[in-house]
């Protein structure tokens, strides 16, 4: 199937599961993680409707970015460096991975512009995987509204390893993540309307639990293979 064929795919896929969590499907944003893809792959996307780009590393990006000319909302979906942070505050308009204050204070330093960004929370547990604690999410979103550079709007998350073979496995990190959240906005006074979780593995779970905003590359590009 082409790749306009797979978002065409994918939209119904969100549809019904938002119509099984009584959700609007248009509330749910599509990024395309394009992850070792060539610039021609990302180009069919955007003129399939799909123009919120998902890419891993700053390098990466930078190199596409030099060749997209359509209207682009690139998205960091990766975890990023503080020696990355002045590069990606040029690239990117929305950063998902931000997971600790001091990455956010790089942000501030080198931003020349308001960032949108997520906090990544660790919901799994698992050591491999990065993102603050989740008892740690309150106290990082405190630090980060002192940052006028930084504008924070939601959270992200990743589910477990083995979700890739259970997508029920996510639910429960789903599940705190958007509980996290409701504690934020609730004891901070803030909004934050984007919940960023959910992969080609697990999104209809993801969609189900709350998510606004959900990450698929190998259902919109196919398998991926090695940059070399």
């Amino acid at each position: 199937m082409s790749i306009a064929g797979n978002i065409g795919h994918i939209r119904e896929r969100i549809a019904a599961a938002a119509q099984r969590a009584n959700r609007d499907p248009a509330d749910i944003t599509v990024v395309a993680v394009s992850k070792t893809f060539p610039a021609s792959a990302i180009m069919e996307s955007i003129d399939a409707g799909v123009i919120d780009i998902g890419e891993n590393r700053v390098q990466e990006a930078k190199e596409k970015h030099a060749i997209i000319t359509k209207p682009v909302r690139w998205h960091l979906v990766g975890h990023l460096q503080t020696n990355k942070a002045k590069d990606a505050v040029r690239l990117f308009d929305i950063i998902h991975s931000l997971d600790s204050l001091r990455l956010a204070r790089e942000i501030q330093k080198r931003a020349s512009r308001p960032i949108e960004c997520l906090i990544e929370v660790n919901t799994s547990g698992e050591a491999s995987k990065y993102g603050a604690e989740p008892d740690q999410a309150i106290e990082l979103a405190e630090g980060i509204m002192n940052l006028d550079a930084i504008e924070l709007t939601g959270l992200m998350t990743i589910g477990p390893g083995w979700a890739i073979e259970n997508a029920e496995a996510s639910r429960p990190c789903f599940k705190m993540l958007y509980g996290i959240r409701q504690d934020l906005a609730q004891k901070l006074g803030i909004e934050l309307p984007v919940l960023s979780m959910g992969m080609t593995s697990d999104f209809e779970v993801a969609i189900e639990e709350g998510s606004t905003m959900v990450r698929i590359g190998t259902a919109i590009f196919g398998q991926r293979t090695a940059r070399t």
